[in-house]
């Protein structure tokens, strides 16, 4: 059983990741938008606020925003919080 939700979460953190990182790569140099860490954290906040004991939800969507959170780590470390992403070599794995 706990390897089972181990797993669940870590998928959900993994989904989440990749989709932070093909946002990045394909679109993070061609619009202005808010960068996606910042949707990480509210997801998380969501989630925590959320009453895990009556919601198994609430645990998908931590899962969920910390891998949206981890994929823009870097723009999260310098406080960027809206514009394009000036890039010389585009990287689709990695903290960036």
């Amino acid at each position: 059983m706990v390897v089972e939700v181990f797993s669940l979460l870590f998928s959900f953190c993994l989904i989440g990741y990749l989709i932070g990182r093909i946002g990045h790569y394909y679109y993070g140099h061609k619009y202005d938008f808010l960068h996606h860490w910042i949707y990480g954290i509210i997801l998380v906040i969501v989630g925590i606020l959320a009453d895990f004991e009556k919601s198994s939800t609430s645990f998908l969507l931590v899962s969920f925003g910390f891998g949206l959170f981890i994929s823009d780590f870097k723009d999260f470390k310098n406080l960027k919080f809206y514009g394009r992403d000036t890039h010389p070599e585009k990287k689709f794995l990695g903290f960036d």
